[in-house]
């Protein structure tokens, strides 16, 4: 099917939805392939990590901005499919309709994570605007409690449905995932990603039309001066911090992930390949506490962990 291709609407109850938009992309860049299919829901029941929410909201599988860690890699259905994460997106084409079919209301006050194994504002959102269509329904029909995880700028283009939800009774808080201050360990790792001082510069912009907001940095990968960085964040007027660390475990890696990534982590740290997760935690802890103690002088809550750093925040 060719790249502009129209789409057919879908009619739920008798008013025709369109599925995701008026063209259908089948390639991200030179490397990525777009793939288009109905999915059963677009509310998935929370378990696990996300256990206290009560639905995760997944409008893509698969993403293209194909962090190398991403644990998200691995719940991939063939290694196939894992060993060339960032290299496939498949999109849920019938999630506006699947949404239009909820009762109005019907998602009053419900906890709902978006998205848990993949990134809602990565590159084809911005031709599709599948999230968009999503957030639409959601703001004209429901009154949820919701949190966006990205680690996109494209973000900032919908605060004004975030507006909506709120200042229609629901809630919203948006989480911008920040990894470190060192661009030579953003690029290995991250190599597809916006920079993470565009995306401290879009996550203050949401905060400033007054949304929610919260920094995440899962996994925090390397800083460079402690101080600085911890200050940078604090300057953007986000008040919300969670953190956990980066983790070595050999296997747990796409493909995709270059020896030259580890390598280059390992020379920054001053030691070898083999030995350099301890090298590594002493630095995690160290900017840890740095930043604990930087929110703590401006009156702000402790910086979160894990688990527990990712409770339902309202």
């Amino acid at each position: 099917m060719s790249a502009d291709s129209q789409l057919s609407l879908l009619p739920v109850n008798d008013v025709a939805v369109d599925t995701v938009g008026p063209s259908r992309p089948i390639r991200i860049g030179q490397e990525t392939t777009v793939h288009y299919a109905p999915a059963r829901e677009i509310l998935t029941r929370a378990t696990g990590f996300m256990d206290a929410y009560d639905f995760t909201l997944n409008p893509y599988s698969g993403c293209s901005f194909g962090c190398t860690y991403c644990y998200a890699a691995f719940f991939s259905r063939n290694e196939e499919m894992r060993d060339s994460w960032g290299k496939w997106v498949n999109v849920k084409e019938n999630a506006v309709a699947l949404m239009a079919k909820r009762r109005p209301g019907s998602l009053d006050g419900k906890l709902i994570y978006m998205s848990s194994v993949t990134d809602p504002y990565q590159p084809i959102e911005r031709d599709l605007r599948l999230t968009r269509r999503i957030l639409e329904f959601m703001a004209e029909q429901h009154k949820p409690k919701f949190v966006v995880q990205t680690r996109s700028p494209l973000v900032t283009r919908d605060c004004d449905l975030f507006r909506q939800i709120v200042d229609n009774g629901g809630r919203v808080q948006v989480n911008m995932t920040v990894t470190t201050d060192d661009e030579d360990i953003r690029r290995a790792f991250e190599p597809s990603c916006p920079g993470n001082h565009r995306r401290l510069a879009a996550i203050k912009e949401v905060q400033d039309a007054g949304i929610d907001t919260c920094i995440t940095m899962t996994p925090l990968l390397l800083v460079n001066n402690n101080g600085d960085f911890a200050d940078e964040l604090i300057g953007t007027g986000v008040t919300k911090f969670i953190a956990q660390p980066f983790h070595f475990v050999r296997g747990k890696f796409v493909a995709s992930t270059r020896d030259g990534a580890l390598s280059l982590m390992a020379e920054k740290l001053g030691c070898g390949r083999d030995n350099f997760g301890a090298e590594y935690l002493e630095r995690y802890r160290e900017f840890f506490e740095v930043l604990n103690n930087r929110l703590q002088d401006n009156n702000l809550p402790p910086l979160g962990e894990g688990k527990d750093g990712f409770a339902p925040p309202f």
